[in-house]
């Protein structure tokens, strides 16, 4: 880990304060919000490039695979040159790259894109944060790093909903323009920002081999959960991909160990509120992008909305996240640091059960319902671990320990995509084959390809296609049950795992 001597309270008055943290969540609606902002135009993206559908799927998730791997190379850089020459350089090659494929009629030009993006966007996350919670005291850091979840909490709801109305508005390159525009925005707000006092006092190098290794064992890890979908999870390249990731991470431990100045230093996962705070986040993230795939797809699909009536569905989610995320600092004190987390995961299992109650004839609010539970177990949660993440580690660190906050945010989102992703196709694709076991083969293999091409081959067949069309749906709505009921359990799951974790410790620094 990087090596910095003490440093003096860097506080600020408070408008320079008020700067901070406007920047500071402004990054990371940026950042999150593009995870998502291509969703809603990847059908125009495949018409102009002629794009597969595995490239269309790049487009997304190259961003976040160039993200999740550079987190923490990137915070330990940030914590060793400066934390604002990290985020304005971060933001520069984000909105560059965020503009470029604009430029490209290729898809593998504009994947190549996104994932330069993605690289600028892992330098902006960590700094944004660890400046945040450098510029003020620590008995207010609390109460800033829960603004801050919130914000992080409910961006993929404001890049959906953005994107949208762009899209609404104009061609799929104009969320190209819009996503550059809003990383200038920022830049801008940035460069206005004081340099790091702790600059000056930097001291020793970076773990270059550590960074290597991290990088090597989440982009393998990441890669495989984003393919299992598409492959399965008992194909070799996925099993592959999972397996040299976890040894790259056994491998990085060990060394990280015998380093005298490591990237990450395993044993601070020893801290059981830590680890406790790494596995909700995992757990949030990976229900929040779970959800939305499945809430998507219902919404699109069955209640018929288009892709921006669809992301404004989704708005009332950012309600509860907000709300607790914000309250969380006079929560955490009466509850303690451990009930939130166990809490929030139990409540986003509630939320996943309720989806079970979604039928062909459901309205929306059967839908939000099940959004403003989730919501609230995500605001309950997210806010109490990101602290927790922030306070366990010295000012120096504020870098790597933003990375690591960041870190399971990404794979967390990878987890939940993966997993919903997979179970949906695997079910729906069995229960459309025994619904529809009379079409002939290569009309029922095209049906059994997704609910949403399911439609359009009923919809091209007329009147006749009316039994495709039922066939179809209530296959979708038996594997959509299958998805939450899996994502119900996994939340449960940690609910159980964090309480096991924490129960040795109950001490933080909220106490």
């Amino acid at each position: 880990m990087t090596q910095v001597s003490p440093m003096p309270k860097v506080d600020g008055p408070p408008s320079s304060r008020m700067l901070t943290l406007v920047v500071g969540c402004l990054s990371v609606a940026v950042v999150v919000g593009s995870m998502v902002a291509f969703n809603t135009a990847l059908g125009d993206v495949a018409a102009v490039t002629s794009a597969t559908q595995t490239q269309l799927n790049w487009i997304v998730d190259g961003y976040t695979l160039a993200l999740a791997c550079l987190l923490l190379l990137a915070g330990a850089i940030g914590d060793r040159y400066g934390r604002r020459a990290a985020l304005i350089g971060g933001l520069a090659v984000f909105s560059i790259a965020s503009a470029a494929p604009v430029l490209f009629d290729a898809p593998t030009q504009v994947i190549a894109a996104r994932l330069v993006a993605g690289a600028g966007a892992a330098f902006v996350m960590p700094a944004g944060l660890s400046l945040l919670s450098r510029a003020y005291p620590a008995e207010e850091r609390a109460k800033v790093i829960g603004i801050w979840a919130a914000v992080a909490g409910c961006a993929g709801v404001l890049g959906l909903l953005g994107s949208g109305l762009v899209l609404a508005n104009g061609e799929w390159q104009a969320i190209c323009w819009a996503l550059a525009g809003a990383g200038v925005v920022v830049l801008l707000a940035a460069l206005t920002l004081s340099p790091d006092a702790e600059r000056e006092h930097a001291t020793g190098g970076i773990d270059w081999f550590g960074s290597l290794l991290i990088a090597l064992a989440v982009a393998l890890v990441v890669f495989g959960l984003l393919e299992a979908p598409t492959r399965g999870w008992t194909d070799w390249r996925t099993l592959g991909c999972l397996g040299c990731g976890a040894l790259a991470a056994a491998l990085f431990v060990l060394t990280e160990r015998r380093m005298t100045a490591p990237l990450l230093d395993p044993r601070l996962f020893t801290d059981r509120l830590l680890a406790a705070s790494a596995v909700t986040i995992t757990a949030l993230f990976a229900a929040t992008f779970g959800f939305f795939y499945l809430g998507m797809q219902y919404a699109q699909l069955v209640l018929g909305y288009s892709a921006l009536t669809a992301a404004g569905a989704f708005a009332p989610f950012a309600v509860p996240v907000v709300a607790l995320s914000v309250l969380s600092h006079r929560i955490v004190p009466r509850w303690g640091p451990v009930r939130p987390l166990v809490a929030g995961l139990a409540v986003i299992a509630a939320g996943f059960a309720s989806m079970l109650l979604l039928q062909p004839d459901s309205s929306y609010p059967n839908l939000l319902l099940s959004s403003v539970i989730i919501g609230a177990g995500i605001g309950l949660a997210t806010a109490p671990a990101t602290s927790t993440i922030m306070l366990a580690l010295r000012d120096d660190q504020q870098g790597v320990a933003s990375a690591i906050n960041d870190t399971t945010r990404e794979l967390g989102a990878a987890v939940g995509m993966a997993v919903a992703g997979s179970v949906l196709a695997d079910r729906y694709a069995a229960e459309v084959s025994t619904r529809l076991a009379g079409l002939p083969r290569p009309l029922a293999d095209e049906v059994a390809d997704g609910f949403g091409k399911a439609v359009r081959i009923a919809q091209s067949l007329g009147p006749g296609g009316r039994p495709v069309a039922e066939a179809s749906q209530q296959a979708f709505l038996t594997a959509l049950h299958s998805s939450t009921t899996v994502l119900a359990v996994l939340s449960a799951t940690a609910a159980l795992a964090v309480a096991a974790i924490s129960s040795a410790r109950r001490t933080s620094s909220y106490e």
